[in-house]
This record gives C-alpha cells, sequence and structure tokens, in this order.
C-alpha cells in the first residue's frame, strides 16, 4: 500500500493531488497538511510562525518539482491545538509547529521547551539543537513517534490587565497564565493562582476576568492583540524567564513512509528556514513593545537582580519537580543547564 493510500484510509487527511496521465506508470503527487493554532496571513504578512510555515510549504514544492505538496491550515482550523500531537504520533496529522509544552501531557521530556529561567538568551536556546541536551531530545521525540523538522526558539513576556508582573513578590494574589505546569509551579510558589490555557485562548480569559496576567510568546502577544485589554507589558526583549522551543514536528509514521529523497528535502528545508524563524522572534521581541506602547500599556524590563530571584524560584519547584519524572527528565536537564 502506498503512503497517500494508507494515510487516506487511515485518516482522510493527506490525500493524493491528481494522478499524472502520459504513456508512462501513473504516479501520485504526495500532499500533507501542516497545522498551527496561530493566525492566519500571507507568505509575506502575519504572524511570523504562519509565514515560516508557508515558506516551507513553498519551498517543498519547488523544489521536489510538484511532486509533494504541504498544506497550511492556521488558527487551528483543521484540528483542536492540544490534539495536534497525538495525531501526529499516530499518523493521523502530518505537520505541525506546535509549542513544545503543550506535549508534556504525553511526553514530559517536552516540558524542558519552556522550563522557567532555563534559557535566557537566544544564543544559549540556539545552542541546544547540536548539543547534547538537542540529540537526547531529538532521540526522544523520534522515541515517541515524532521527528523534529525545524527548531524555532520564541523569548516571551507578560500582559497585564493591571499592574506589572515584575518581580516575585508582584505574583501575590494574580491569577496567571503561564503557558507550562513547571513555569506553573515557578508562579505558584511566587504567590499566584494559575490555570491552563492555550495561547489563543488568552484573550477571551483576560475579558473576563478569569486571568489577571499572561505569559506568552512575543509574537503571540501581538497576535492576540492582547495590548487592547493590559495595562502593562513585561517586555523580554533585553532578558526573560520565558524561553519556548515551538518547533515545526513531524509524524515519523508519515516520515518514515516518504521516500528518502523526499525526507531529506523535508530535512533540508525545516534547517534553512530556522534562520528565517529566529529572526521573526527577535523581531517581535522589539515590536511587541511598541505595540503595546501605542495602546497606552506601561512597558517594563526585567533586570538582571529580578531575573536571579526568578531563577532561584525556579531552581527550587520546576527544575526539581522536572527532573523527578523520570531518569530521561533528569538527563535532560543536568545536559540542559551545561549549555551556556
Amino acid at each position: 500500500m502506498t503512503l497517500n493510500r494508507r494515510h487516506l484510509l487511515a485518516a482522510g487527511l493527506a490525500a493524493p493531488a491528481l494522478l499524472k496521465f502520459g504513456t508512462g506508470p501513473a504516479r501520485a503527487a504526495t500532499t500533507l497538511k501542516l497545522s498551527h493554532q496561530f493566525p492566519g496571513g500571507s507568505i509575506d504578512e502575519g504572524d511570523f510562525r504562519d509565514r515560516m510555515c508557508r515558506k516551507f510549504a513553498a519551498a517543498i514544492k519547488e523544489r521536489s518539482k510538484g511532486a509533494m505538496e504541504v498544506q497550511v491550515y492556521p488558527g487551528s482550523s483543521l484540528m483542536k491545538t492540544n490534539a495536534q500531537f497525538s495525531a501526529m504520533r499516530k499518523g493521523a496529522l502530518d505537520l505541525s509547529l506546535y509549542p513544545s509544552p503543550y506535549a508534556g501531557g504525553e511526553v514530559p521530556e517536552m516540558n524542558i521547551g519552556l522550563m522557567p529561567a532555563l534559557v535566557s538568551s537566544y544564543a544559549q536556546a540556539l545552542a541546544w539543537k547540536d548539543a547534547p541536551v538537542g540529540r537526547k531530545l531529538t532521540e526522544i521525540l523520534d522515541s515517541k513517534g515524532i521527528v523534529l523538522v525545524s527548531w524555532v526558539w520564541q523569548a516571551g513576556g507578560i500582559a497585564s490587565r493591571e499592574r506589572p508582573l515584575l518581580t516575585p513578590d508582584d505574583a501575590k494574589g494574580m491569577k496567571v497564565r503561564g503557558g507550562s505546569r513547571e513555569m506553573d509551579l515557578m508562579m505558584k510558589q511566587a504567590g499566584a493562582a494559575t490555570l491552563s490555557l492555550p495561547s489563543n485562548e488568552s484573550y477571551a480569559a483576560m475579558q473576563t476576568g478569569a486571568c489577571d496576567a499572561v505569559l506568552t510568546s512575543s509574537t503571540s502577544l501581538i497576535s492576540f492583540r492582547l495590548e487592547e485589554i493590559s495595562k502593562a507589558l513585561t517586555s523580554g526583549r533585553e532578558r526573560s524567564y520565558w524561553f519556548m522551543l515551538e518547533p515545526i514536528m513531524m509524524s515519523k509514521i508519515v516520515f518514515s513512509g516518504l521516500p528518502k529523497d523526499q525526507q531529506d528535502l523535508i530535512m533540508a528545508v525545516g534547517a534553512e528556514l530556522e534562520s528565517f524563524g529566529q529572526e521573526g522572534a527577535k523581531a517581535d521581541d522589539t515590536r511587541v513593545e511598541e505595540v503595546f506602547g501605542k495602546a497606552g500599556a506601561k512597558v517594563v524590563q526585567l533586570d538582571e537582580v529580578n531575573l536571579g530571584k526568578w531563577r532561584d524560584i525556579a531552581r527550587d519547584t520546576a527544575w526539581k519537580d522536572f527532573a523527578n519524572k523520570n531518569a530521561s527528565c533528569a538527563e535532560l536537564l543536568k545536559l540542559a543547564e551545561k549549555v551556556g
């Protein structure tokens, strides 16, 4: 059974394109579907994560000479956000640009991709891929049915309905969306109440008062228009304890069913687009300050002293909890701490 027939029968998602007619044997193009939760735009305008997916699709089609096509589904329009990781593992979804901690319920090791204060700069984050920690994480995901195609890291900040959330003391009494179990553990220790929800549900939570402050990437702070309901922004531009791995991932079942030249093309294009992703993330760290400032919000920066205070809390709560989950989590954390 071919990849396309198997895939179509299994999930009804990746359907083969029209067969090419001629004197030779018929051959179907491979059509893959890439889902993500972020607002859709165009290849030139909008959320850089959506643009990155569209650039990926365009490059795959061009360089495979039409033998492969990638259809992009933004805004969780193909399936709900939290269902995407499990669907990839089962072969029911081909690809997703997916926030790593959202997968932590199935693969606990994925929570290291948003471990508070573990990564505090882009240079440190970018060093992970080729370091032992990156190789270990790639191996773990491969064993769970996921191929890491393109590494992207994003710094994050905090949008607040009323007062800035800058120091641990500021968290007392606030209802905070942290973005991962580990971020929530740190916030709870600082005195906050926490709630768990995807970033695309943050606006409604803040609007209704269910949430006082949202920690998320600079890009999501912009894309989900949180400046409309915020009076303060703690920027992640200068330094941050919120750095998240948000890669393009692929179903190993689907990937393994492709011919070697198509596998190589997917991995090559994914690697080439990493610089675009990092440039987009860094640009939004600056742009978010402009967007929130223009809307009248107070913009504040985290200094080294307060970053250290947050790191101390994180080390005693989130890091310890993560290391105690299993042996591979403990190993990942040790390897990550070695990346300066």
